[in-house]
Protein backbone atom coordinates (compact mmCIF):
# COMPACT_ATOMS: atom_id res chain seq x y z
CA UNK A 1 0.00 0.00 0.00
CA UNK A 2 1.71 3.25 -1.13
CA UNK A 3 0.30 6.85 -1.19
CA UNK A 4 -1.13 9.05 1.93
CA UNK A 5 -4.02 7.80 3.94
CA UNK A 6 -7.07 9.73 5.02
CA UNK A 7 -6.43 11.45 7.85
CA UNK A 8 -9.44 11.21 10.18
CA UNK A 9 -12.02 14.37 9.68
CA UNK A 10 -11.04 17.46 11.71
CA UNK A 11 -13.75 18.08 13.75
CA UNK A 12 -14.47 21.71 14.30
CA UNK A 13 -15.63 23.78 17.70
CA UNK A 14 -19.12 24.46 16.02
CA UNK A 15 -19.34 20.85 14.93
CA UNK A 16 -18.47 19.60 18.57
CA UNK A 17 -21.61 22.17 19.40
CA UNK A 18 -23.90 20.54 17.37
CA UNK A 19 -23.16 17.02 17.74
CA UNK A 20 -23.61 18.29 21.61
CA UNK A 21 -20.02 17.91 22.94
CA UNK A 22 -21.10 21.01 25.38
CA UNK A 23 -23.85 18.94 27.05
CA UNK A 24 -22.03 15.84 27.01
CA UNK A 25 -25.04 13.81 25.28
CA UNK A 26 -25.73 13.30 21.49
CA UNK A 27 -27.93 16.45 20.84
CA UNK A 28 -29.60 14.60 16.98
CA UNK A 29 -31.68 12.52 19.44
CA UNK A 30 -32.85 14.77 21.89
CA UNK A 31 -33.98 17.05 19.26
CA UNK A 32 -35.82 14.69 16.99
CA UNK A 33 -38.80 14.14 20.31
CA UNK A 34 -39.99 17.38 19.33
CA UNK A 35 -40.99 17.31 15.78
CA UNK A 36 -42.11 14.00 15.92
CA UNK A 37 -44.32 14.83 19.32
CA UNK A 38 -45.76 18.01 17.82
CA UNK A 39 -46.57 16.71 14.22
CA UNK A 40 -48.22 13.43 16.18
CA UNK A 41 -50.46 15.64 18.05
CA UNK A 42 -51.22 17.82 15.40
CA UNK A 43 -52.32 14.28 13.32
CA UNK A 44 -54.50 13.36 16.34
CA UNK A 45 -55.83 16.45 16.27
CA UNK A 46 -56.83 16.03 12.60
CA UNK A 47 -58.16 13.15 13.05
CA UNK A 48 -60.52 13.96 15.99
CA UNK A 49 -61.89 16.69 14.31
CA UNK A 50 -63.68 14.24 12.09
CA UNK A 51 -64.84 12.33 14.74
CA UNK A 52 -65.93 15.15 17.73
CA UNK A 53 -67.03 18.38 17.86
CA UNK A 54 -64.37 20.63 19.62
CA UNK A 55 -64.03 24.28 19.07
CA UNK A 56 -60.94 25.33 18.20
CA UNK A 57 -59.52 22.36 16.99
CA UNK A 58 -58.49 22.53 13.56
CA UNK A 59 -56.75 25.58 14.64
CA UNK A 60 -54.87 24.39 16.87
CA UNK A 61 -53.83 21.34 14.65
CA UNK A 62 -52.89 24.18 12.78
CA UNK A 63 -50.34 25.17 15.19
CA UNK A 64 -48.75 22.15 16.32
CA UNK A 65 -47.81 21.33 12.49
CA UNK A 66 -46.21 24.66 12.09
CA UNK A 67 -44.10 24.17 15.58
CA UNK A 68 -43.74 20.67 14.52
CA UNK A 69 -42.07 21.65 10.91
CA UNK A 70 -40.02 24.68 12.67
CA UNK A 71 -38.68 21.68 15.31
CA UNK A 72 -37.85 19.02 12.35
CA UNK A 73 -35.89 22.22 10.44
CA UNK A 74 -33.65 22.43 13.71
CA UNK A 75 -33.53 18.84 14.06
CA UNK A 76 -32.52 17.99 10.46
CA UNK A 77 -29.50 20.13 10.33
CA UNK A 78 -27.73 18.24 13.41
CA UNK A 79 -28.82 15.19 11.84
CA UNK A 80 -27.35 15.89 8.82
CA UNK A 81 -23.74 16.93 10.60
CA UNK A 82 -24.30 13.31 12.20
CA UNK A 83 -25.18 11.96 8.73
CA UNK A 84 -21.95 13.42 7.53
CA UNK A 85 -19.56 12.31 9.99
CA UNK A 86 -20.26 8.77 8.91
CA UNK A 87 -17.10 6.86 7.30
CA UNK A 88 -17.42 6.13 3.62
CA UNK A 89 -17.60 2.52 3.49
CA UNK A 90 -19.80 2.24 6.44
CA UNK A 91 -23.48 0.84 5.27
CA UNK A 92 -25.50 3.34 7.46
CA UNK A 93 -23.96 6.11 5.04
CA UNK A 94 -26.77 4.78 2.54
CA UNK A 95 -29.47 3.52 5.41
CA UNK A 96 -28.78 7.55 6.45
CA UNK A 97 -30.00 8.50 2.67
CA UNK A 98 -32.85 6.63 3.26
CA UNK A 99 -33.78 8.08 6.40
CA UNK A 100 -33.51 11.59 5.05
CA UNK A 101 -35.72 10.80 2.78
CA UNK A 102 -38.21 9.75 4.35
CA UNK A 103 -38.25 12.29 6.95
CA UNK A 104 -37.97 15.12 3.90
CA UNK A 105 -40.93 13.67 2.29
CA UNK A 106 -42.81 13.69 5.62
CA UNK A 107 -41.88 17.25 6.21
CA UNK A 108 -43.36 18.00 2.78
CA UNK A 109 -46.71 16.34 3.13
CA UNK A 110 -46.85 18.18 6.70
CA UNK A 111 -45.40 21.72 5.25
CA UNK A 112 -48.45 20.85 1.99
CA UNK A 113 -51.29 20.37 4.38
CA UNK A 114 -50.50 23.38 6.63
CA UNK A 115 -50.84 25.19 3.32
CA UNK A 116 -53.77 23.62 2.21
CA UNK A 117 -55.84 24.02 5.70
CA UNK A 118 -54.97 27.74 6.22
CA UNK A 119 -58.14 29.48 4.57
CA UNK A 120 -60.28 26.79 7.12
CA UNK A 121 -58.54 27.41 10.33
CA UNK A 122 -62.37 28.32 12.10
CA UNK A 123 -63.60 25.20 10.40
CA UNK A 124 -65.56 22.71 12.43
CA UNK A 125 -63.03 19.78 11.10
CA UNK A 126 -60.32 19.40 9.23
CA UNK A 127 -60.50 19.77 5.29
CA UNK A 128 -60.40 16.31 3.59
CA UNK A 129 -57.07 16.77 1.60
CA UNK A 130 -55.14 18.48 4.70
CA UNK A 131 -56.46 15.48 6.76
CA UNK A 132 -55.10 12.74 4.18
CA UNK A 133 -51.86 15.26 3.45
CA UNK A 134 -51.39 14.64 7.80
CA UNK A 135 -52.02 11.55 7.56
CA UNK A 136 -49.68 10.54 4.93
CA UNK A 137 -47.13 12.36 6.57
CA UNK A 138 -47.47 10.61 10.17
CA UNK A 139 -46.85 7.40 8.14
CA UNK A 140 -43.61 8.90 6.87
CA UNK A 141 -42.49 9.85 9.87
CA UNK A 142 -42.79 6.80 11.30
CA UNK A 143 -41.18 5.27 8.84
CA UNK A 144 -38.37 7.94 8.94
CA UNK A 145 -38.19 7.06 13.07
CA UNK A 146 -37.86 3.85 12.48
CA UNK A 147 -34.64 4.09 10.16
CA UNK A 148 -33.41 6.76 12.59
CA UNK A 149 -33.64 4.34 15.81
CA UNK A 150 -31.70 1.06 13.49
CA UNK A 151 -28.93 4.07 12.30
CA UNK A 152 -28.36 4.66 16.12
CA UNK A 153 -29.38 1.26 18.08
CA UNK A 154 -28.20 -1.36 15.94
CA UNK A 155 -25.32 0.65 13.77
CA UNK A 156 -24.33 3.30 16.58
CA UNK A 157 -24.31 6.51 14.36
CA UNK A 158 -23.93 9.58 16.51
CA UNK A 159 -23.22 7.79 19.45
CA UNK A 160 -20.26 8.71 21.78
CA UNK A 161 -18.87 11.24 18.60
CA UNK A 162 -19.64 14.28 21.58
CA UNK A 163 -17.26 12.78 23.87
CA UNK A 164 -14.18 12.91 21.63
CA UNK A 165 -11.63 15.48 21.10
CA UNK A 166 -10.68 14.45 17.62
CA UNK A 167 -12.33 13.32 14.12
CA UNK A 168 -12.97 9.60 13.92
CA UNK A 169 -11.06 8.14 10.86
CA UNK A 170 -12.88 8.26 7.64
CA UNK A 171 -12.16 5.06 5.78
CA UNK A 172 -10.78 1.21 6.74
CA UNK A 173 -7.31 1.43 5.21
CA UNK A 174 -5.91 -2.26 3.51
CA UNK A 175 -2.57 -2.70 4.71
CA UNK A 176 -1.29 -5.23 1.52
CA UNK A 177 2.53 -4.06 0.80
CA UNK A 178 4.65 -6.69 2.89
CA UNK A 179 7.81 -5.94 4.14
CA UNK A 180 10.05 -8.49 5.72
CA UNK A 181 8.95 -10.53 8.86
CA UNK A 182 5.11 -10.30 8.27
CA UNK A 183 4.81 -6.31 8.58
CA UNK A 184 2.31 -5.06 6.85
CA UNK A 185 2.60 -0.84 5.46
CA UNK A 186 -0.42 0.93 6.25
CA UNK A 187 0.00 4.38 5.97
CA UNK A 188 2.04 7.29 6.25
CA UNK A 189 3.58 8.29 9.41
CA UNK A 190 1.94 11.67 9.51
CA UNK A 191 -1.84 10.67 8.71
CA UNK A 192 -1.89 9.77 12.89
CA UNK A 193 -1.74 12.37 15.03
CA UNK A 194 -1.91 13.04 18.78
CA UNK A 195 -5.36 11.58 19.83
CA UNK A 196 -6.48 10.38 17.04
CA UNK A 197 -6.98 6.69 15.43
CA UNK A 198 -6.72 5.04 12.40
CA UNK A 199 -8.98 2.04 11.29
CA UNK A 200 -6.73 -0.97 9.35
CA UNK A 201 -7.71 -4.43 7.43
CA UNK A 202 -4.60 -6.55 7.71
CA UNK A 203 -5.11 -10.44 6.84
CA UNK A 204 -9.02 -10.33 7.43
CA UNK A 205 -8.27 -9.05 11.49
CA UNK A 206 -9.48 -5.19 11.38
CA UNK A 207 -8.25 -3.17 14.23
CA UNK A 208 -7.61 0.57 15.40
CA UNK A 209 -4.15 2.15 15.76
CA UNK A 210 -3.83 4.67 18.14
CA UNK A 211 -1.38 7.79 18.78
CA UNK A 212 -1.03 8.19 22.65
CA UNK A 213 2.13 10.52 23.53
CA UNK A 214 3.79 9.98 20.51
CA UNK A 215 3.58 6.15 20.91
CA UNK A 216 1.56 3.82 18.21
CA UNK A 217 -0.81 1.05 19.54
CA UNK A 218 -2.90 -1.40 17.66
CA UNK A 219 -5.57 -3.22 18.77
CA UNK A 220 -8.90 -5.00 18.40
CA UNK A 221 -11.35 -2.64 16.40
CA UNK A 222 -14.46 -4.14 17.72
CA UNK A 223 -15.43 -4.08 21.82
CA UNK A 224 -15.85 -7.46 23.16
CA UNK A 225 -19.29 -6.22 24.64
CA UNK A 226 -21.34 -5.64 21.26
CA UNK A 227 -18.60 -5.00 18.51
CA UNK A 228 -19.08 -1.09 19.04
CA UNK A 229 -16.00 0.54 17.24
CA UNK A 230 -12.79 1.03 19.35
CA UNK A 231 -11.35 3.15 16.54
CA UNK A 232 -14.17 5.93 17.44
CA UNK A 233 -13.97 5.74 21.61
CA UNK A 234 -12.62 8.30 23.63
CA UNK A 235 -9.12 7.86 25.04
CA UNK A 236 -8.04 8.85 28.38
CA UNK A 237 -4.35 8.25 29.38
CA UNK A 238 -3.38 4.50 27.95
CA UNK A 239 -7.27 3.53 27.76
CA UNK A 240 -9.83 3.41 25.15
CA UNK A 241 -13.81 3.30 25.76
CA UNK A 242 -15.92 2.18 23.95
CA UNK A 243 -18.27 4.75 22.38
CA UNK A 244 -21.50 2.67 22.47
CA UNK A 245 -21.76 1.16 25.98
CA UNK A 246 -18.88 2.79 27.52
CA UNK A 247 -16.42 -0.30 28.34
CA UNK A 248 -12.62 0.48 28.79
CA UNK A 249 -9.47 -1.52 27.65
CA UNK A 250 -5.86 -0.76 28.44
CA UNK A 251 -4.49 -0.55 24.65
CA UNK A 252 -1.18 -1.61 26.15
CA UNK A 253 -2.30 -5.01 27.11
CA UNK A 254 -6.06 -5.22 25.77
CA UNK A 255 -7.43 -6.46 28.98
CA UNK A 256 -10.76 -5.17 30.55
CA UNK A 257 -10.53 -1.79 32.81
CA UNK A 258 -14.47 -1.54 33.01
CA UNK A 259 -17.18 -3.15 31.89
CA UNK A 260 -19.52 -4.61 30.56
CA UNK A 261 -17.04 -5.62 28.73
CA UNK A 262 -16.12 -9.11 30.15
CA UNK A 263 -13.28 -10.25 27.53
CA UNK A 264 -10.03 -8.20 26.73
CA UNK A 265 -9.30 -6.96 22.85
CA UNK A 266 -6.18 -8.54 21.11
CA UNK A 267 -3.14 -6.38 20.46
CA UNK A 268 -1.13 -6.41 17.44
CA UNK A 269 2.78 -5.52 16.99
CA UNK A 270 3.09 -2.06 15.32
CA UNK A 271 6.30 0.68 14.90
CA UNK A 272 7.11 3.25 12.58
CA UNK A 273 10.17 3.19 9.89
CA UNK A 274 11.40 5.34 7.19
CA UNK A 275 8.43 7.69 8.06
CA UNK A 276 5.83 4.77 7.42
CA UNK A 277 3.00 2.89 9.87
CA UNK A 278 3.70 -0.74 9.99
CA UNK A 279 1.60 -3.32 11.87
CA UNK A 280 1.93 -7.21 12.26
CA UNK A 281 -1.29 -9.11 12.73
CA UNK A 282 0.30 -12.49 12.83
CA UNK A 283 3.80 -13.68 13.42
CA UNK A 284 6.50 -13.24 10.80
Amino acid sequence: MSGAAPPARAVSPLQRLVQGAPLRQPLHVALVHFPIGLLTLGTLADVASRIADVPGIVRVAGWLLGFGLGAAGIAAVVGFVDWWDIRADHAAKRLGIYHLAANLSAVAAYAASALVRRPDLDAAATPGLALALSVAGFALLGAGGYLGGHLVYQEGIGVGRHRRATGTPADTLHGRERRAEGWADVAPREALGPGETLRVEVDGIVMAIADIDGRLYAFGEFCTHRFGPLSEGSFEGHEVTCPWHGSCFDVRTGEVVRGPAKAPVATYEVTARDGRILVRATGP
